[in-house]
């Protein structure tokens, strides 16, 4: 895989945000490959296509790309209508995202990674204020991704500090939470990923029921409606045991399958 932006994709361009964008899509275009099925030959969509810029015409997943200069990949990155964005987390009709940062003066690629589409919900989305009166399409109301709210496990490299990991774990990884995107309704999603991340963050591979009730009034603040909180932690484990994504030791005790 080569590591290089080729700088001259972007002869002729005089803006530099369209560079980066040419530049980015050709390196997606030419050295990535579907973490879904492994094929290595994208194909592109128009440009300003709303919805993605590349497809595996293989498996028929979407992808759309992000990249940044100089910058970890975390905090939040501005996509499209905030509107817009939640008809399409409710539709199932989300891209999967990836995202790239480089060096802007040697143009390496240091970060390259996949955010498959079933990590989306509408808790990782925040809506931004409407764009000020002066702006071109003032009134317009855009949304940000919150990186640092998706799951490790939802962010699966290609290329983490400049090394490019093996294709086999890639797709591994990729494989590990395909079930997420068996799961049609945005709100039981939600939970199990809430769960899911409640269990990523006690940063250790065993645990019990009573750590994850610990997390029961955060648990309650993301879901004010349901007044059985304790009930649906005990039947998301369930289902996550079903799935393969953990393991029951014994009696309130279980066991990340995946680490």
């Amino acid at each position: 895989m080569n590591l290089i932006l080729d700088a001259k994709k972007a002869d002729g361009y005089k803006s530099q945000s369209q560079k980066v964008r040419v530049m980015s899509e050709h390196w997606a275009h030419s050295q990535a490959y579907c973490p879904n099925c492994g094929r290595a030959d994208f194909d592109k969509y128009e440009n300003n296509k709303e919805v993605a810029d590349f497809f595996c015409s293989n498996c028929k997943e979407d992808f759309e790309l992000k990249s940044s200069k100089n910058k970890k990949i975390a905090g939040k990155i501005r996509d499209g209508a905030y509107k817009t964005m939640i008809e399409r987390l409710e539709s199932n009709n989300n891209p999967n995202l990836f995202l790239m940062n480089y060096n802007s003066v040697s143009l390496n690629v240091l970060n390259f990674l996949v955010v498959p589409k079933h990590f989306f919900v509408p808790a990782i989305i925040k809506e931004e204020n409407p764009l000020s009166p002066t702006a071109r399409r003032a009134g317009h109301v855009l949304c940000s991704i919150l990186l640092d709210d998706i799951l490790q496990t939802g962010k699966i490299y290609f290329i983490r500090n400049g090394v490019v990991e093996q294709k086999e774990k890639v797709m591994s990884e990729w494989k590990k939470t395909l079930f997420l995107s068996e799961e049609k309704e945005v709100s039981v999603k939600g939970w199990m990923l809430d769960v899911m991340k409640c269990v990523e963050d006690f940063g250790q591979k065993e645990f019990t029921l009573n750590d994850v009730y610990a997390f029961e009034d955060e648990f309650k603040s993301r879901h004010p409606d349901n007044k059985h909180i304790k009930d649906k932690i005990r039947q998301q484990l369930q289902v996550l045991r079903n799935k393969g994504y953990l393991e029951f030791i014994s009696r309130g005790y279980y066991r990340r399958a995946h680490s």
